[in-house]
């Protein structure tokens, strides 16, 4: 009976910690240009004029994903993901990652690579749309674009 009893209660934390059980499902997701890279976007939220992205990229290929595919190739930051960027079609703006002072961007930084099989979580940060702009695109360099991303307030 014991025996019976524990195995339950295993069962029970194996569905409560197993998949994403009570994880948010991403807002928006799109393909990797490889095979086997897909990124997902968890949330983008406006908070005292500046817009959050958060985001994970899984990386189900037989090799390691290099961050500099993700780099501004315009004086990007090495190992960052600074070359994203939000576009408002209606309002025509294009909105790049802030940067401090140093200019370091306000993003995931002083990364390596996603290794095979296995995903990691970022963020970068943007100037904020206007209130009026409820959804934006969100552009990774060598993913497929993101339409429509709604933005939280």
């Amino acid at each position: 009976m014991r025996g019976k009893i524990i195995g339950a209660a295993l069962a029970g934390l194996w569905l409560a910690f197993s998949g994403t059980a009570g994880a948010a499902e991403p807002v928006a997701t799109t393909d990797g240009e490889a095979s086997g890279i897909r990124l997902a976007v968890q949330d983008l939220k406006v908070a005292n004029g500046v817009a959050t992205l958060r985001f994970t990229v899984l990386n189900e290929a037989d090799t390691p994903l290099n961050y500099n595919t993700m780099r501004d190739p315009n004086n990007g930051e090495g190992g960052s993901v600074d070359g994203i960027y939000l576009i408002d079609a209606a309002n025509k703006k294009k909105y790049l990652v802030v940067k401090d002072a140093d200019k370091h961007c306000l993003c995931s930084r002083n990364l390596e690579h996603v290794a095979s099989k296995s995903s990691a979580n970022l963020w970068a940060k943007f100037p904020a749309p206007p209130d009026s702009v409820q959804k934006i695109g969100v552009v990774v360099p060598h993913f497929i674009p993101m339409d429509d991303v709604p933005i939280s307030r």
